[in-house]
């Protein structure tokens, strides 16, 4: 007898948080059949020599919805050993929406996500009204890993009251619609409902999206129509009112398990206060960025100050970005528009928060707080616009500077992610595609955390990655590599395993432009039991489903 997969000769990494150990996988169409030693052939063996053989891991924050529609390969959190993706966070989604709604729900997406409308509207099928029809839709695209979903808050809300949703509170009969849906869409196959409290996401015209003030009385409302179905809450705070914000997820816990975005700036207080929820029978997660989190800016991205010469830059293409830059008057322009600015005290002090990411293979993510941009300048005796056009000018254009906005402190991140109830994620894959890339987040946790810091051993490194967020999910049947449960697993070399630079490309409709990265160290990643990715390479088969609740 023959298996349909084997993999031999790893150090098997089992996602329970027990030691790894030698052996074999055998894998049975989308199952593990067989680990320990596997004397029969598989039709397709892959020999892992040593390398680390892990379950797939599973992205907890993503906005993939829209990217979804004509990227089913999902790049890039699919060169990175995720195999399991959630889309549907911060109460934006697509569904429920009625036919003349779906301006109001692209748009939405684009000023809170970064998603360019034209490829919302142009880029999906729109042949959904509920939840469950817009699963149906993603089923038919045949992504390439598997995908759960969230039903918004803004969504929900809108289908509901209309217009009224964005500045009004519900009346007590929407409330009792509003969580009727929501418990439908839960019933439907979503994992949960996501709701947006941060003020700062707004609609095009600055008004906040619909929910961001919801009451009370709607918010636990929702919460037990969602619970009652087995579905998770997940939200996103509104970071200046923490502890208003805590005592309400404290309310939801007490009927539904609770997924929220998590930041090291309110590290001790967040402990302080999940800990003693968890003490209290409350099953809830937080989860956060496991390095800085922000922008990455550079000649190439157009993420640079805004005067008008730097405006003028912006609007070239990068070959005509790179030969404005060489003329010496130009640069003196571009300089001196800075320091005559009205906020140059502000620009200032932002360039203390931008790091370059060296010109290596892997991408710097860790310098200390004193190695910013701002410090390189003042160590050289230059104005910090004259280092960023002197460094761009060395790597031909290339270089490319992180700009930090939370987590800053490592030290403090540090504290945050060895907590019980902090897991490393929030890469926001599918979002903030030209201003951001955190979608390596699963490797920066394998490369810097584990094998560069020692803070997590691999296997505590493997749990916080695949088995601990896919029992957020409610996931049986993923996030350990057992007998009997579905194959997905990847092959890492954990000596090699890094993120490489990210760099621009312009494939969403409409030549937008969005960030990929990609990752060395990935031998192979299994998704239901298919080899997707091979040496740092896909391989063109798509074996994804959509995971819904219930069903698992």
């Amino acid at each position: 007898m023959s298996h349909d997969l084997v993999i031999r000769g790893g150090v098997i990494v089992d996602g329970t948080g027990n030691e790894p150990f030698e052996g074999d996988i055998a894998i049975e169409g989308n199952t593990i059949a067989a680990i320990g030693t596997v004397e029969e052939n598989g039709v397709e063996e892959i020999h892992a020599n040593g390398n680390t053989v892990a379950p797939g891991f599973v992205d907890l924050h993503t906005h993939l919805d829209a990217q979804i529609g004509w990227d089913p390969h999902m790049t890039s959190v699919t060169w990175h050993g995720v195999t399991t993706a959630l889309m549907g966070n911060c109460g934006v989604t697509f569904a429920p929406c009625k036919p003349d709604d779906r301006e109001f729900l692209a748009g939405m997406m684009e000023t809170v996500e970064d998603i360019p409308k034209h490829a919302i509207m142009t880029g999906l099928p729109w042949d959904w009204e509920s939840y469950g029809g817009y699963l149906d839709s993603i089923e038919r695209l045949g992504p390439m890993i598997n995908v759960a979903g969230l039903v918004g808050h803004s969504a929900t809300r809108f289908y509901v009251m209309g217009e009224r949703a964005i500045e009004e509170q519900a009346t007590p009969e929407e409330i009792e619609q509003i969580a009727a849906l929501a418990g439908e869409s839960v019933r439907e196959g979503a994992v949960g409902f996501s709701v947006n409290r941060h003020p700062g996401h707004t609609l095009p015209d600055r008004r906040p999206i619909p929910g961001t003030f919801a009451s009370r009385e709607e918010l636990l409302a929702i919460s037990k129509a969602v619970g009652k179905h087995g579905g998770l809450m997940q939200t996103v705070p509104h970071f200046g009112d923490i502890d208003n914000e805590m005592d309400l997820l404290a309310e939801e816990g007490q009927n539904s398990r609770i997924l929220f975005s998590a930041i090291a700036e309110h590290g001790i207080r967040l402990n302080e206060r999940v800990s003693e929820m968890r003490r209290n029978g409350i099953d809830i997660t937080g989860v956060t960025v496991p390095r800085s989190g922000g922008g990455v800016g550079g000649l190439s991205t157009g993420n640079f100050w805004h005067t008008k010469s730097w405006n003028e830059l912006r609007r070239m293409d990068f070959a005509d970005r790179l030969e404005a830059i060489q003329d010496a008057e130009f640069r003196s322009r571009l300089v001196q528009e800075i320091k005559d600015h009205e906020q140059e005290e502000m620009i200032l002090n932002a360039t203390k928060r931008y790091y370059s990411m060296g010109q290596e293979a892997r991408p710097n993510y860790t310098q200390s707080r004193y190695e910013s941009l701002y410090d390189i300048a003042e160590e050289a005796g230059e104005y910090p616009a004259e280092t960023w056009l002197r460094l761009t000018l060395e790597t031909n254009g290339k270089a490319l500077f992180h700009q930090r906005g939370f987590n800053v402190n490592l030290e403090h991140l540090e504290k945050m992610i060895t907590t019980d109830w902090a897991m490393p994620g929030l890469g926001d894959a599918g979002a903030h595609v030209s201003q951001m890339i955190d979608s390596g987040w699963s490797t920066f946790v394998l490369s810097h955390w584990h094998r560069d810091k020692g803070v997590y051993t691999i296997q505590e490194a493997v749990r916080r990655i695949a088995a601990e967020p896919a029992r957020v999910l409610g996931l049986k049947d993923r996030g350990t590599l057992e007998v009997g449960k579905r194959a997905d697993v990847n092959v890492v070399d954990i000596d090699r395993v890094a993120e490489c630079q990210p760099y621009i490309v312009n494939d969403f409709p409409g030549g937008a432009p969005r960030f990929q990265q990609r990752a060395v160290g990935y031998q192979a990643t299994v998704c239901n039991g298919e080899v997707i990715l091979r040496d740092d390479e896909h391989t063109g088969v798509c074996a994804g489903e959509v995971l819904r609740n219930g069903t698992q």
